[in-house]
């Protein structure tokens, strides 16, 4: 406990004060993380990951703290290229890789030469820019 904080409890204990609990706050209830709340927020997000935490806290009407400590603590979520992407894969899409993955190995080993049509590459572009030298653009 700081100084500055010492000196109003000593006041309070010399006037009598005998709890040492706070006293109740006065202010607004914490009620933004319901269950409501943190449903209305996984039907938005799973309908558009693009949404911005500051438009799912305008529809559902929760303060945008409160939004993304949903996404992030309560449904696990994070932000990648600026969408909401759940952490881990669900066991749903864990499945469906796992069958699309199943699937090309069979097409595979059925046609050996499935892979020698894929061509492959790889493209860059650069682009010479060469700045006139103050002597250069003089003349």
């Amino acid at each position: 406990m700081s100084t500055a904080q010492a000196f109003p409890w000593h006041k309070m204990f010399s006037e009598g004060r005998t709890i040492i609990e706070d006293e109740q706050h006065s202010g607004r209830p914490s009620i933004t993380r319901t269950s409501d709340n943190t449903a209305s927020v996984r039907e938005l997000v799973q309908s558009d990951r693009r949404l911005t935490v500051k438009v799912i806290a305008d529809e559902v009407n929760v303060n945008r703290e409160a939004v993304r400590q949903i996404l992030t603590e309560e449904l696990g979520m994070r932000k990648i290229c600026a969408e909401m992407m759940p952490r881990n894969l669900t066991e749903q899409q864990r499945d469906m890789q796992v069958s699309i993955c199943a699937e090309l190995l069979e097409q595979v080993e059925a046609d050996q030469e499935l892979l020698e049509g894929v061509i492959t590459g790889d493209e860059c572009w650069f682009f010479q820019y060469d700045p006139e030298t103050k002597c250069q653009s003089l003349e």
